[in-house]
């Protein structure tokens, strides 16, 4: 007997890309569609649908290239790329303070970033609070729970004294140096509090094309693992999903599967990837697959203006 009525019953959704048998081919494939959505709307100005595909057609999935994101695209426009410019030793801190919110319309509403204001902040959050908008976005987030100090306390007071205050204040210690490796700026970040390894990841992702770290010996080879892109590296290599990954394999697995496909990106016409692009489009491998399987939901694509 069925454990499911039958119009309750999964059934996995029939895409172009879900019929392809191999994992590795799948995740490559949908790596080329993603870019071509991206380009035959962006770039070419065509009218949706921009694929026959589903599943991209009804849900919200990062590029390929992060910094084609509508987010990380206006965080640079902004303020990293004005600061960068001016040779600002600090981009990395205003990269913190626009992943800690990782909202357009907070980065807006603050204004300059630096230097660091925290009454400023607070006071900008609580205003944006008061009129019913949110100050951070849900796509990263922030528990201060995990806090006993902060238990009870509004997140913003919590990022604004707990994490970007201490941050600024050991700013000489923590920027970019002369000889520095992402690895070794990433390990400076995440020894402090409110930045995990996640977070500290988009702050290397953002400020590598800057300053120092553009000649960091790891720029195309460095990323750091999240549960997402575990979750796809295991959806790539045709393992069990929820199989854990000490992190050492993981990254040499990611390198593995980065020359696999190396020359099939070119082919595509996407180039070369960095690492911690391709460890972004595993985490959104994983979303794919598990709505291709019916094991969750997502996200809704809305368009923006």
């Amino acid at each position: 007997m069925s454990l499911f009525p039958e119009d309750r019953r999964p059934q996995i959704v029939k895409t172009a890309i879900g019929a392809i048998v191999d994992p590795i081919e799948r995740f490559l494939e949908f790596i080329v569609e993603r870019e071509a959505i991206r380009r035959r709307r962006r770039a070419e100005g065509q009218l949706a649908p921009w694929t026959k595909d589903q599943i991209l057609q009804a849900y919200s999935f990062c590029n390929v290239h992060r910094e084609d994101d509508r987010t990380t695209r206006e965080i640079v426009r902004l303020w990293l790329a004005p600061l960068a410019d001016r040779g600002h030793p600090d981009v990395w801190f205003a990269s913190a303070l626009a992943r800690e919110t990782n909202l357009v319309e907070m980065v807006q509403d603050l204004g300059t970033p630096l230097p660091w204001d925290v009454d400023h902040f607070v006071a900008v959050a609580e205003d944006r609070e008061a009129r019913g908008l949110r100050w951070s976005s849900t796509a990263y987030r922030i528990r201060p729970d995990n806090h006993p100090e902060a238990r009870g306390q509004k997140k913003y007071l919590y990022v604004a004294h707990r994490v970007l205050t201490p941050l600024w204040q050991a700013r000489k210690t923590l920027r970019p140096r002369e000889g520095d490796t992402l690895d070794a700026f990433h390990r400076r970040l995440i020894k402090c509090e409110g930045i995990g390894g996640f977070i500290g990841g988009q702050i290397v992702a953002d400020v590598k094309y800057s300053g120092v770290l553009r000649s960091a010996p790891d720029w195309w080879s460095w990323a750091t693992s999240g549960p997402g892109s575990q979750a796809g590296l295991n959806r790539a290599l045709g393992r069990p999903v929820k199989a854990p990954w000490d992190e050492s394999e993981w990254r040499r697995e990611l390198t593995w599967l980065h020359g696999e496909i190396a020359d099939d990106l070119v082919k595509a016409g996407i180039g070369e990837l960095h690492a911690q692009d391709l460890q972004n489009c595993l985490c959104e491998f994983a979303r794919y697959e598990k709505l291709r399987l019916v094991e969750g939901t997502a996200r809704r694509f809305v368009p923006h203006a």
